[in-house]
């Protein structure tokens, strides 16, 4: 179990790297910690080799390239949010209604539009979050061995991947990726993209290992 305390730590590191970049502008801390931690810098590939980081401070290179680009992208080109994906009627669903927040209701999470450049709580950042949520709640019972508790919350990630950021995030992320004028924003999409997908089939095989453990 030691192995997937390990891919579970990775895992809530990396829910909680892709749900702040999406979720609102880089600040200059965040900028710092990625050029300075090799593991994570090597998933920004294309920014890593982007000469702009190297001509300017964080400062001028927040202002000048990365908040235009996060704004093009999340507020006024693209649409973040997964009720204008699965409705016909292409409306973001901002109220109670929203099956997102009847979801997180039940597992008292709880939305902060105030912190996060949104104005719905299906926004891509925020689903993101919750999913990081879950995973930091499914390495606390595998930590004291509760595996029945494990697989419950691995059954919550599973299907909410699949009934939710599956079935609009990677056409989301794909739109990032042709519009993206930042290597930046091109490689946190492309980063989340992959992740989710590949999340989706390690949680699934997760899964088998906890039934297994718990039976034992």
């Amino acid at each position: 179990m030691n192995e997937i305390l390990t891919r579970q730590l990775a895992r809530i590191n990396l829910y909680a790297l892709i749900s702040r970049v999406m979720m609102k502008e880089v600040d200059e801390d965040l900028l710092e910690t990625i050029e300075k931690d090799e593991v994570i810098l090597s998933f920004f590939p294309n920014y890593m080799h982007w000469e702009k980081p190297k001509e300017l401070d964080k400062k001028s290179l927040k202002e000048q390239f990365l908040d235009v680009d996060f704004s093009n992208l999340f507020v006024l080109h693209l649409i973040p949010y997964e009720s204008f994906y699965m409705r016909e009627d292409q409306m973001l669903e901002t109220g109670g209604e929203n099956p997102v927040v009847q979801i997180y209701n039940e597992y008292d999470f709880r939305v902060q539009l105030d912190k996060a450049r949104a104005v719905s709580p299906d926004h891509i950042g925020i689903e993101l979050e919750f999913m990081y949520m879950l995973a930091d709640s499914e390495y606390k019972a595998l930590e004291s061995e509760d595996y029945e508790a494990a697989a419950k919350i691995a059954k919550i990630e599973i299907n909410f991947l699949r009934d939710h950021l599956l079935q609009w995030a990677p056409m989301f992320l794909q739109n990032i990726k042709a519009e993206a004028s930042t290597p930046f924003y091109y490689d946190a999409a492309s980063l989340t993209l992959e992740f989710i997908l590949n999340d989706f089939e390690y949680l699934g095989e997760l899964l088998e290992k906890y039934e297994y453990s718990s039976e034992a």
